[in-house]
């Protein structure tokens, strides 16, 4: 076995180890840290997104549901759980990196979950419906920006 596949060998036992000991650590960790990250004002606690919850929280017509029933895949559980990872390392890098952008857009992907989502949950509403136009072309008042009201940013 040459230097670099022990190298390679050792990177991913390294690897293995970090995301094992990390999936313990959620699992067995402080009481209730995965459902705590999964609530609003957790979202909330990042100064960024306040201005998103204040609509959400005082005019959102979504006010009774978790910000990850829309913004994550809820078709499983797997799924669900890797994008919250995904996401929720970008919004880590972003934050702590000072590159938090102005302006927060969703991805490609963040649009494909809101939209499923939103299928998913009026399914016997939009039964009849053309589902590939995006629900918050017509439904402006349910994006944040443009929540009642609170008008943001």
């Amino acid at each position: 076995m040459g230097t670099s596949s022990r190298r390679a060998l050792r990177l991913a036992a390294v690897l293995a180890l970090l995301f094992a000991g990390v999936g313990l650590f959620l699992a067995f960790g402080p009481p209730q840290l995965l459902a705590k990250s999964e609530s609003p004002l957790f979202c909330s606690s990042c100064h960024v997104m306040e201005s998103e919850y204040e609509a959400w929280f005082h005019q959102g017509a979504h006010r009774r549901k978790a910000c990850v029933d829309c913004h994550l895949p809820n078709q499983n559980l797997p799924v669900h759980y890797l994008w919250k990872s995904i996401d929720g390392m970008k919004d880590v890098i972003f934050f702590y990196s000072g590159h938090v952008p102005e302006d927060i857009r969703l991805t490609d992907h963040g649009k494909a979950a809101v939209q499923a989502n939103c299928v998913r949950c009026h399914e016997t509403a939009v039964s009849r419906m053309d589902t590939t136009r995006l629900c918050w072309d017509c439904h402006r008042g349910i994006t944040h920006k443009k929540t009642g009201s609170i008008l943001t940013r």
